[in-house]
């Protein structure tokens, strides 16, 4: 789906019909995953509206940024910013992590300055998945990346902050933050047992996975308005360390959010060893776990045996 004024890009109203049936797919992902019906019901509600309007979705979103597409009815600032990453890069990465063919190394091809070596090292060294994470990572982490100086590097962030600011621009601001530690620490303990029992529907990702065996167990769960997707991590760090059935990532959003994502581990060392805490909020775990009853929470060696992790 190339930006306007590259070879190739399709006319107006293909385009639209192009995301609409990637807004289906979607849907038809979700519903076959076991999750409820309001957010299929969203994804099918929006394409129905993206198919029949006669007004071209790029012409909106470079006018008026994300803000014009939200504008739009059957479109909140979720799926708005799921249209403005397809009109921006030509992926949708929530759409590819269903499929199994979520790849990092192409997003990243998809930045001026970045070929298939360099986006590879990118994610090996850096281990990170999305633009936002790679710009995070090139500002606040030395690292040396083979292939990347100085100049490089600032070359790099400028393409990512242009990127980037066209994405965000015209974005209503998000409203509830993040889930509590609870309803993340609760929703590791429940995908991690149903792993276990076998009851979720497993994908085959394309990522480290020479065999495609369909392994890697997903989960999507609604607590309030919080909706989430819940899987083990399949990250090059992962699996290097071999806790690919110890880390669980959770992407979550509210009714009408973006995505976000979280990462849940076994801490292996300090006052919360032997415990499961949310990355980054290790005060409010501890917090979390003083204030269960008893004062304190049975210790937790990781996931159960078998839950997940390839096996190849």
């Amino acid at each position: 789906m190339p930006e306007r004024g590259t070879a190739g890009a399709p006319p107006p109203v293909q385009e639209n019909l192009q995301i609409a049936a990637r807004l289906r797919e979607y849907a038809g992902l979700l519903e076959a995953q076991g999750e409820d019906g309001f957010r299929v019901a969203a994804f099918r509600t929006a394409a129905h509206g993206i198919e029949t309007s006669p007004e071209p979705l790029r012409r909106l979103f470079e006018s008026g940024g994300t803000g014009a597409l939200i504008a739009l009815r059957g479109i909140g600032r979720g799926i708005a910013a799921a249209i403005a990453e397809l009109l921006t890069t030509g992926q949708w990465r929530q759409l590819e992590r269903l499929k199994g063919s979520l790849s990092p190394e192409d997003l990243f091809r998809t930045i001026p300055g970045i070929g298939p070596e360099l986006a590879r090292r990118l994610v090996d060294t850096l281990d990170v998945e999305t633009l936002e994470d790679l710009e995070t990572a090139l500002r606040l982490d030395r690292t040396q990346v083979p292939g990347i100086g100085p100049r490089r590097r600032e070359a790099i962030l400028a393409a990512l902050e242009q990127r980037l600011a066209r994405m965000r621009r015209g974005a209503a601001p998000c409203g509830k933050g993040v889930p509590p530690v609870s309803l993340l620490l609760d929703a590791d303990a429940l995908y991690r047992a149903r792993a276990e029992a076998g009851d979720l529907r497993r994908i085959a990702p394309r990522r480290f996975n020479p065999t495609g065996e369909a392994w890697l167990p997903i989960m999507h769960a609604r607590r309030g308005d919080w909706h989430l997707t819940v899987l083990f991590s399949n990250t090059a760090r992962a699996h290097e360390l071999d806790r690919t059935g110890d880390w669980v990532v959770i992407y979550f959003h509210d009714t009408d959010g973006p995505e976000e994502r979280c990462t849940v581990v076994t801490e292996r060392r300090g006052v919360l060893a032997g415990k499961r805490v949310v990355r980054g909020r290790e005060d409010e775990c501890l917090r979390h776990y003083a204030a269960s009853p008893g004062g304190d929470a049975p210790a937790d060696a990781g996931a159960p045996s078998g839950a997940g992790g390839p096996r190849h």
